[in-house]
């Protein structure tokens, strides 16, 4: 069985595949947490400052510049729409700690994949020069800085 071959991805997306990229390491966080029996409410606290410092920007930044390429009522924009707030509504559960973090891993990765694989594509071959310099011009990758307060997952 052969390799996938790696997406040519436009500069102007690059950002935010390195964004993504992040958020597929979290999910690698919390399966780890798990794997070491570490209180959800520990991986939680972790996931609660991801969430607000790294993921919640980059759904904006996504949803201003790159999704209004496709329009908000295109069906790949629509999925991807759906599971920013279903993926925000699971980030923001109180009360069923272990099965939103199980959840947040199985559905962010599934998300990153769609977005990476089929909604980004079709960004790119949709996308004018113009647009996509305008996403290049405007949005700075956001900088990735860890929380080493509680590394559960070492």
């Amino acid at each position: 069985m052969s390799k996938p071959k790696p997406i040519k991805r436009h500069s102007a997306l690059i950002p935010f595949s390195r964004e993504h990229h992040h958020s597929l390491l979290l999910g690698w966080k919390i399966k780890m947490g798990f794997s070491k029996d570490i209180a959800p409410e520990r991986i939680k606290k972790y996931t609660d400052w991801f969430f607000k410092n790294h993921i919640l920007e980059h759904f904006e930044e996504e949803e201003k510049y790159i999704f209004p390429i496709l329009g908000n009522n295109h069906p790949m924009v629509k999925k991807a729409l759906a599971d920013h707030q279903r993926l925000i509504s699971l980030f923001n559960e109180k009360e069923n700690i272990e099965a939103s973090l199980k959840s947040i891993k199985e559905e962010l990765e599934a998300h990153i994949r769609y977005e990476e694989r089929e909604l980004f594509k079709a960004i790119q071959s949709d996308a004018t020069p113009e647009e996509l310099q305008k996403i290049e011009d405007i949005h700075n990758e956001i900088k990735f800085e860890e929380n080493t307060t509680d590394q559960f997952w070492l």
